[in-house]
């Protein structure tokens, strides 16, 4: 039921854009990011993300009309961005993920979180790749932003 008032509202046209965005930005972004600072995605998931990022925008935005042949069209994703100006959901889940890794960073030896981002397993590691870790993706988001330097642990 809530997907539907949540739909019924985007589509709205008692609503101005701005009010849209504000829903979107306050309302659902927090509940699809909930914990965000701890996921390890891939590519594939971060398109999904993407994906519903731009399904939602569409909404808000609504078709446009091609002033020539008078046809209704489907927004492309650069005009989404165009004009949603603000940080896309990627950057915002990376730019939360850094935020969380610094807290971490400064808490004691005592806490858990701590301990489990500077645990290292012993014993013999598997034969096949292993998996990202999650500081592995930190210091990927790190080199991204240009904040990490290659060689640094």
């Amino acid at each position: 039921m809530p997907a539907i008032i949540r739909c019924r509202i985007l589509f709205s046209g008692l609503l101005s854009k701005n009010i849209k965005i504000k829903i979107y930005r306050t309302v659902i972004l927090p509940a699809v990011l909930y914990g965000c600072e701890t996921w390890l995605l891939t590519l594939r998931e971060e398109c999904r993300l993407r994906v519903f990022e731009n399904r939602v925008l569409r909404r808000i935005f609504r078709p446009k009309k091609n002033k020539v042949t008078g046809e209704w069209r489907k927004l492309y994703n650069e005009e989404l961005t165009d004009l949603y100006s603000t940080p896309n959901i990627i950057w915002l889940r990376k730019s939360r993920r850094m935020r969380w890794a610094g807290c971490v960073a400064l808490m004691g030896e005592r806490r858990g979180a701590y301990r489990v981002s500077v645990w290292k397993p012993e014993g013999k590691k598997p034969p096949v790749k292993p998996r990202h870790r999650w500081k592995d993706n930190i210091k990927m988001d790190m080199q991204e932003v240009g904040w990490g330097e290659k060689g640094q642990d």
